[in-house]
């Protein structure tokens, strides 16, 4: 038995991906469209241009799942990782079955409405077609060195007619949401896009990022790139600090990946409490800078 998973280059959720497929049992084998260091059996490389182009990995995929007969193909639990095993799925003709925890034979656990809910079903189909949800299993750090075959797919006009032609980085002035080791996050408590910078001291002094939930890019105060959720980024910080975040599902989807969740808010019964390991009841605005005080005062400035 073998099982086929998608990978990308430097992604921690594809890197939880293969912790799935080698649950499964059976030789792994890995699929990029770049050469990369892999902890799988053997890594096929699909000669397309690294331009992210859906329907055209997905035929890629497609191909492999045919020459190869795996049991299950996994694919990371992010937009492009759910995205290529949809397309992949409608042209096999198969189901899909996204966000999955645990996978037994046909049965499947995954989850539903932004983590809130798992959802216990029975994949009817030989092949398996799974996203692993992210954050349900660590990242494989096997020291396996993969056998690497490159491959070229038989790809028409239409496949790649859909494609990624540019990349434009927004500047944040420091690091990202998405390698931030301390995330300082910030909700309606916050009260304007002026109260955010409090937030912003704080986060400089830690060294890590500033984030929001929907409603503040909703109000304008922040940019969406800002947003943490289950429709902005979802982050993995070793320390997550909501300020003023009542803890809405959509929000809690993008944080829980964090290691360890502060939560201040001055509503002892807001629901983002029942998801954090402290917690701090009392007005963000005088708390915030207190914390930012005690920690000047630490390293002496």
């Amino acid at each position: 038995m073998s099982v086929l998973v998608l990978l990308e280059p430097d992604d921690e959720l594809s890197l939880q991906a293969v912790t799935l497929a080698r649950s499964l049992g059976g030789e792994v084998h890995g699929f990029s469209v770049a050469a990369l260091a892999a902890p799988v059996d053997v890594l096929h490389v699909a000669a397309i241009d690294g331009s992210y182009a859906p329907v055209a990995w997905a035929a890629a995929v497609v191909q492999l799942v045919e020459e190869l007969s795996p049991a299950a193909v996994v694919a990371p639990g992010s937009d492009r990782g759910n995205e290529v095993l949809a397309h992949a799925a409608a042209r096999l003709d198969l189901p899909m079955a996204a966000n999955v925890t645990e996978l037994r034979g046909d049965q499947v656990t995954r989850q539903r409405w932004g983590g809130s809910l798992l959802e216990a079903a029975r994949i009817h189909s030989d092949l398996k077609l799974v996203s692993a949800a992210p954050f349900a299993f660590e990242a494989c750090v096997d020291s396996t060195q993969a056998r690497v075959e490159t491959f070229v797919p038989a790809l028409t006009g239409a496949d790649t007619a859909v494609r990624v032609v540019e990349t434009v980085s927004t500047s944040t002035g420091g690091i990202s949401l998405a390698d931030a080791k301390v995330v300082v996050s910030g909700g309606r408590g916050v009260g304007s896009s002026e109260g955010f910078a409090i937030l912003e001291e704080l986060a400089a002094l830690l060294g890590g990022a500033v984030g929001c939930s929907r409603v503040v890019t909703s109000a304008g105060w922040r940019p969406h790139t800002d947003q943490v959720g289950q429709t902005g980024t979802k982050v993995s910080p070793d320390l997550y600090i909501a300020c003023g975040i009542s803890g809405a599902t959509q929000h809690i989807a993008g944080c829980k990946g964090a290691k360890k969740l502060l939560a201040i808010n001055n509503d002892p019964e807001s629901t983002i409490f029942t998801h954090a390991d402290y917690a701090v009841i009392g007005n963000l605005h005088e708390i915030v800078p207190a914390i930012s005080a005690e920690l000047r005062k630490v390293r002496g400035s």
